[in-house]
Parts: C-alpha cells; sequence; structure tokens
C-alpha cells in the first residue's frame, strides 16, 4: 500500500482538486474515496467533500490489480530500463493505452507483456504505468513507472515543472523571432468537446519556444514544455498563427507532404531517479518520417 499525501492550496471538490494537482485522474480519485481510502485532516471523507485552504489530504493507493488489458508480444524501442521504470521511444502511429475503438496494439498491450512482474497501479488498470502521454501520431520519449513509489515521485517530477521534456516539430509558415514563450490557459474547446484550445480561466500552460533552423515557408522548432496539459504544443504553436505541418485538426486540412500526422517528437527527456537521486536525461533520433520531410525541405 502507497500514500499520495497533498495539502489544498485552494476550495474544492476533493476529486476534481486531486486529478488537478496529482497524477490521479478524478474519476480514479472518486473511486478511492468510494472504496473509504481517501482522508481528509485524517478522517474519513466522500467524493464530494469539499476542501478548505490548508486541509491535508491522504490516499491510500492500493498495489496493482489483475486487469483485463490483454498483454501482446509487440516490439518495443527501449532506450532505458531499471526495477522502477522505463524510457521507451514510442513510434508515430501507435496509442499509448487502450481506448474506445483502440482496445489492442498499444503501448500499454505491449509494456504488460515486457513486464509480467507488474506495472504502477497510480492510474488504474487501463493506464498502468503511464506517467505521461503523448498523443498518438505523435512520436518520442515517454516514461513508464514499474511501482507506485516511482510512479508518485516521477509525477511529482513533472507537476512541479523540475524535468525536461523538449520536442522537435517542424511549422508553418516563417517564424522570425529566435526565441519566445507561448504563456495561454488551455481548456476543452467550448464547441468541439473532442479538442483543446486556448480558452480564458483554463489550465495554465507554457511553451518556451526555440528556432532551430528555418526552411523559407516552413520552420524548424524545439519546444519545451513548463507545463503539460493535452494537446499543448499543438495547440499553442497553432493559436500563434505556426500550426504544426501534418496537424490536420489544429492546422492545415490539407499540406504537401501527404502526412499520417503531425511531425512533432519528444526529443529528450531529463528527471531525477526516484531511487537513486541521479540526474537522467535521454535524447532520441528523428524518426525517418520527419526526417524525409526535412531532406526535401533542404533541396
Amino acid at each position: 500500500m502507497n500514500k499520495l499525501v497533498l495539502t489544498a492550496l485552494y476550495e474544492e471538490r476533493i476529486d476534481k482538486y486531486t486529478a488537478d494537482n496529482s497524477d490521479i485522474s478524478r474519476s480514479y480519485a472518486a473511486k478511492l474515496c468510494d472504496e473509504g481510502r481517501a482522508r481528509v485532516n485524517s478522517k474519513p471523507v466522500s467524493k464530494k467533500y469539499r476542501l478548505h485552504i490548508s486541509d491535508v489530504i491522504e490516499f491510500d493507493i492500493p498495489e496493482p490489480e489483475c486487469t483485463e488489458v490483454t498483454a501482446q508480444d509487440i516490439p518495443l524501442d527501449i532506450v532505458y530500463e531499471d526495477e522502477d521504470l522505463l524510457v521507451v521511444n514510442k513510434p508515430r502511429g501507435m496509442v499509448v493505452h487502450p481506448a474506445a475503438g483502440n482496445e489492442s496494439g498499444t503501448l500499454v498491450n505491449a509494456l504488460m507483456y515486457h513486464c509480467p512482474q507488474g506495472l504502477s497501479a497510480i492510474n488504474g488498470v487501463i493506464r498502468p504505468g503511464i506517467v505521461h502521454r503523448i498523443d498518438k501520431e505523435t512520436s518520442g520519449l515517454l516514461l513508464v513507472a514499474k511501482n507506485n513509489e516511482a510512479h508518485l515521485a516521477l509525477s511529482a517530477q513533472l507537476k512541479e515543472r523540475k524535468a525536461l521534456r523538449k520536442y522537435w516539430a517542424l511549422v508553418n509558415g516563417n517564424i522570425r523571432e529566435d526565441c519566445f514563450t507561448v504563456n495561454k490557459p488551455i481548456a476543452r474547446h467550448p464547441s468541439d468537446r473532442k479538442k483543446m484550445a486556448v480558452v480564458q480561466g483554463g489550465r495554465e500552460a507554457i511553451t518556451h519556444v526555440s528556432v532551430l533552423k528555418r526552411y523559407g515557408g516552413f520552420t524548424l522548432v524545439e519546444c519545451r514544455l513548463e507545463t503539460g496539459r493535452t494537446h499543448q504544443i499543438r495547440v499553442h504553436l497553432a493559436s500563434v498563427g505556426h500550426s504544426i505541418v501534418g496537424d490536420k485538426t489544429y492546422g492545415i486540412k490539407k499540406e504537401r507532404f501527404k502526412l499520417e500526422g503531425q511531425l512533432l517528437h519528444a526529443k529528450t527527456i531529463g528527471f531525477v531517479h526516484p531511487r537513486t537521486g541521479k540526474l537522467m536525461e535521454f535524447d532520441s533520433e528523428l524518426p525517418e518520417h520527419f526526417v524525409q520531410v526535412l531532406q526535401k525541405l533542404e533541396l
């Protein structure tokens, strides 16, 4: 049994506050409350409990459950692995975890086969071990936790903005500035619930952008995440008039390269190892489909 301890900084329902300030989803926080695994100031509370400032919140996180997600022998590009975690280089086109329409062939299916001893249970049975996600058509590095202790420690580094995450993207248009920061709140799109958008009153979202190379009508950029909202880089770049090449959701519907997804790659990740305290950093090469587009632009 592991514990998650938080101190309330503002008034909010316990399930929503926990989802906004930890790696536990709102539904999982509510489930833990229903099971009597949540306490505020040492007293059991329901999922509807409204927190007061300075309340001390405690969750008992159970060990991994048996899951119905099927383990599948799918090749993985593992950049690093030890008893606590893995760093995996996800290919474009692979979904991170099972969902409606993608019940198999996901990274989680592959991880369950590779790690028969189990993964962390923080995110429940559908997303075991998944510390953070990247989109289906985004390639690159992501962290996977093998146990709850590692998961909580790594999640804390992400939320406290202590972990390093750098992405490379090819965007439409010529960016004149060498460096700039996009600081715009992001929330669910008000009319299209499948999309995210810059919304006043949304969650804080900060992306630092640096130009790597200009190709006339296109620009190769590096984006360093300070926060990690859903579709953050895609939404932020589109909001400043430089959507990512191949991003049909937030950018141009028809583009010259006939890509299957956006040219966005999670290139670098850095963190402090939860057990050893060692600073670790990993880098990955751009995938072939990304390199081919850059080569065409060089001609």
